[in-house]
């Protein structure tokens, strides 16, 4: 077998051994007939809400499976198909299989990814939050850069994408905006995108001079159905006021914004692009889901302590910075992954990033162990 042949079956193997310890594999079958056991209770759907997790996780599990046993046959076909193309003097068949290869383990490295996606609310929609950083003009226009990055990535992916609410600048880009994003893992990779993004380059406002600004990202989780989460009416303050639109015809007319802040918290929430009842939903939904991510970080207090004490992060900070000029750089500064591409990040080729940070937390390394 030709090098290249054999480092795809080594990197497809290397997959496969990952995705059986996420799955556990010795113990996927026992489960599975679990599983198929409780579909066929009778009295399965008195409780719809647990009938319906049920054949949820049932799926996934059958889904993960499949995915095993059909990325390990299809690797074995075409070891043997090259095996068989060696021994009759074949190349046309050699060839075809040593494609195949490759198009197989480029799948099963994503296969590998989304295993790491295996949080709690890895698989739910997500709400995404930009924020322009001190610096005035130059800053909004840097959120807006962010606001177009994560759009384009998201769409790449295939989600939907919702504006929530948006702030603009007073003379160029957003002070703010919102989004909820939705499909398959889209917490789970967008969690990673969480920090202070900053920004080098020539200022494009006339002054000529090399500028650095700062933008922050803030992604959580959409609550769905799943995950309760109580708001206490008394903990909470409703305001309505008047869009503030970029102008035209499409400013609103009434105060149909909502603006919902926890007071034990001090979270804020605001939702602004509906009628007043949607948008009270969604800002809601909103707090929730803020409420709930609070609950996740507090899990993982201890770690993020043990982290801080090594001289990592923490939540908020700065996590990436973009170099337009005097160079093209960007680089993630808790894995180092970093490239030369500039625009490609910015028109939301964000994977490598997302991937390297997922593999760093799931390692449980801190950034100075990444950097050995």
């Amino acid at each position: 077998m030709r090098a290249e042949a054999e480092q795809n079956v080594e990197r497809i193997e290397k997959s496969l051994a990952l995705l059986a310890q996420r799955l556990d594999w010795e113990t996927a079958e026992h489960r599975l007939e679990e599983f198929n056991a409780r579909v066929e209770d009778p009295d399965l759907w008195n409780d719809p809400e647990a009938a319906q997790k049920l054949m949820r996780d049932r799926q996934l599990l059958v889904d993960a499976m499949d995915t095993y046993r059909s990325l390990k046959q299809d690797k074995e076909d075409q070891v043997e198909l090259i095996e068989m193309g060696e021994a009759e003097g074949d190349e046309e068949i050699i060839s075809e299989a040593e494609t195949a290869l490759r198009t197989i383990a480029k799948t099963a490295a994503a296969k590998e990814l989304e295993a790491l996606l295996d949080g709690e609310a890895d698989g739910n929609d997500t709400f995404l939050e930009i924020n322009a950083g001190a610096g005035g003009t130059e800053a909004c226009d840097w959120a807006q850069m962010l606001q177009r990055m994560y759009v384009r990535w998201a769409e790449s992916k295939g989600y939907d994408v919702e504006l929530q609410s948006e702030e603009p600048g007073s003379e160029a880009g957003i002070k703010s905006v919102a989004y909820k994003i939705s499909g398959h893992n889209a917490y789970g990779w967008l969690k990673t995108e969480s920090g202070v993004h900053r920004l080098v380059r020539i200022s494009p406002f006339g002054k000529g001079t090399r500028e650095t600004s700062f933008a922050s990202v803030w992604v959580y989780p959409v609550v769905d159905d799943n995950i309760d989460v109580e708001v206490n009416p008394a903990d909470i303050r409703v305001d309505t006021y008047r869009s503030s639109g970029a102008g035209g015809q499409h400013v609103n007319t009434t105060d149909s914004a909502v603006r919902i802040t926890h007071h034990p918290t001090g979270i804020v929430v605001t939702s602004s692009e509906k009628s007043q009842h949607q948008n009270r939903d969604i800002a809601m939904k909103a707090l929730k889901s803020r409420l709930y991510q609070m609950e996740l970080e507090r899990r993982h207090a201890e770690i993020n302590a043990q982290h801080e004490a090594k001289g990592e992060a923490g939540w908020g900070n700065q996590i990436r910075s973009y170099v337009l000029q005097p160079y093209q750089m960007v680089k993630d500064l808790r894995t180092n992954v970093e490239t030369s591409d500039t625009q490609g990040v910015l028109d939301g080729h964000l994977d490598p990033f997302m991937a390297a940070t997922l593999a760093l937390k799931v390692s449980g390394k801190s950034r100075s162990d990444a950097q050995d």
